[in-house]
């Protein structure tokens, strides 16, 4: 969302999935058809509460706009509070951890404490 338009985004995902299907190196994971939908499904359900989550993103992030956050950190901000508002089925806990060790792989060093800081207050 924070990269392409929404009008984008079935083709953005179309290709993300295809190169997971016809990894071009052994490492890379594939991915199947289950996981390719629900990978759609969820980016949908993200975009569909965007102006929700990140107003109680915004609130609880102390002189940080939204706006002003880095790309990578909203996006996990926002699939994290998404799981912890409206996925019963995944612990609060995990949630966090997840956006934690995402954002340590694909933040800056201080990713991953700037996210734990804005999901401890969100719960």
């Amino acid at each position: 969302m924070e990269f392409h338009e929404a009008e984008q985004m079935p083709e953005q995902l179309a290709l993300f999935a295809e190169e997971l299907k016809a990894p071009l190196e052994e490492e890379k994971p594939k991915i199947t058809a289950k996981q390719e939908a629900y990978l759609a499904d969820k980016c949908r359900e993200v975009f569909a509460h965007v102006g929700e989550l990140d107003e109680a993103i915004g609130k609880v992030s102390e002189r940080w706009k939204v706006n002003r956050m880095s790309k990578v950190d909203l996006t996990i901000l926002r699939l994290a509070a998404y799981e912890m508002r409206y996925e019963e089925d995944i612990p609060v806990a995990v949630s966090i951890n997840e956006a934690v060790e995402l954002a340590k792989k694909y933040g800056t060093d201080d990713s991953s404490s700037f996210v734990n800081a804005i999901l401890a207050k969100l719960v």
